[in-house]
Order: structure tokens, then sequence, then C-alpha cells
């Protein structure tokens, strides 16, 4: 009976321990992990593609194993490790052709972090969310678009550099605004000052200037006051919180809230 119990129990090892794999060469572990995320089976590739690395770890196919475990592993919700497949890659072949592709999945990842379902089913504004993955999405493209000016994947790029901008431009003044309801007059007035310091162009920094304009004029700094209304008078001459007063030939400020 002893000899019986010890035989199933191997038998039992045996089956748990089986891998289909076993004895492939790369190029069959490859095509088949290829084929698994071709036809969306995330897990599958993910699994096939490690297995490839773990296997023949400086083959001729690991390279691009590694690039393609991180697309399977950002689809299938694992930003993380897919971030970290990235660095890894970028670490070992930072001159790899692919490199440009490398930089610019990890600006995508890190864009569309925030935005799973729970995101979307929340309808919550970009810029109300922790900045910090649109800071490393950003710093990304821009590695992507400095190093690869010529790459394919540099104008696509450069045009979500431009949203991130106005994005963390936008969380900048939603503070600065959450401040001045608050009552917090000083605060709110630096974070509008630091959002159009650090993001000049930002299309967000016309309420940042009502904002500091708002906050100034409640600190009774009349000065301070007068030079940023001047200046969104001079970049923002038509601005939706500028509004004609009936009783003088000017402008008068015209209340967000």
């Amino acid at each position: 009976m002893v000899v019986a119990l010890a035989a199933l129990i191997g038998g039992c090892a045996s089956v748990r321990e089986y891998d289909e794999t076993r004895g492939w060469p790369a190029a069959k572990v490859y095509a088949e992990a290829r084929e698994e995320m071709n036809t969306r089976n995330w897990q599958r590739a993910i699994k096939l593609y490690e297995t490839l690395e773990s296997r023949f770890p400086f083959g001729r196919y690991s390279q691009q194993a590694m690039l393609e475990l991180a697309y399977s592993q950002w689809k299938d919700a694992e930003p993380i490790p897919a971030i970290a497949t990235l660095d890894r890659f970028l670490k070992l072949y930072p001159t790899h052709p692919n490199a440009d592709y490398a930089w610019y999945l990890r600006g995508l990842i890190n864009f569309n972090h925030d935005l799973g379902v729970l995101g979307s089913l929340s309808r919550q504004d970009v810029s109300e969310r922790d900045p910090r993955s649109a800071r490393e999405s950003f710093e990304s493209f821009r590695e992507l678009v400095t190093r690869f000016p010529e790459s394919r994947y540099a104008p696509d790029a450069a045009a979500r550099m431009k949203f991130i901008v106005n994005m963390l431009a936008s969380h900048e003044v939603h503070v600065a605004r959450f401040y001045l309801r608050k009552g917090a007059y000083v605060a709110a007035a630096n974070r509008a000052q630091a959002a159009l310091t650090t993001y000049p162009q930002a299309p967000a920094n016309e309420e940042g200037l009502l904002i500091m304009v708002q906050a100034y004029d409640a600190m009774g700094l009349a000065d301070l006051r007068n030079d940023a209304e001047r200046v969104m008078k001079a970049n923002f001459p038509n601005s939706k919180y500028l509004a004609k007063d009936p009783r003088v030939d000017g402008r008068r400020w015209w209340h967000l809230w």
C-alpha cells in the first residue's frame, strides 16, 4: 500500500509539472507566444514569453520577446510589470533598433495608467488625478522625440506631450481653485503662479491668472493684483472670464462661481 501510494503521489506530481513546451526550440516557443498575443490571449502569451526569456535569455528571439512581453502585460492590465520589463530592456539594449518603440510604449502605459475601467466610469477630470503617471509619460515621450526625432512614433509622442503639459497645468490650477475656495489665498496664488511659470503656454493659465487676481484682491495686494490683471488682458484679451461692465468704459473680472 505504501509503495502504491508513493507511486500515486509521484504520478500526480508528474501531472502538475507537465510542460508541453519542454524540448521546444526557441523558434517554436516564440511563434506560439506571438500567435497567442495576436489572438489577445494575453495570459498565455505572457507565460510563453517568460518561458522563452528564461530558457533562451541570449537567443535571437529574446530581445523582441521582451518588447512583446511588455505589450502583453500592459494589455492584461499589468502596467507595473510591463514598465519593469521595458526598463530592463532599455537598460540591457539602449541602442536597440526598436528602442524608440520601447520608449513610446513606456509613455503610452503611463499615459493610460489612470484611464482604466474605474477611471472611465467615474468620468473624473484627468487634471484632478495624481499627476505622477503623467509626468512619467511626458519624460518617456520626451526621451523618444529627443533621441529618435525621425522615429515613426515621434509625431504622436509630441502631440501627447502637448496634451500632458496642459493636463499638468490644469492640475495645478485645479489645486489653486481648491485653495481659493477654502480661503487659503497665499497657497492659491502660489499654485496658479507655479502653473504659469512651469507651463507658460498652457491654455489652463487663463483660469490660473484669474485665480491670482482674485487671491491677491482678497489679500488686499493691489499691485500684485493689477500685475496679474495686466498679464491676463495681454495674453487672453477675449477671455471668457472677462465681461463688459456697463458702469465704466472698460472691463471687470467675471467670477467663476
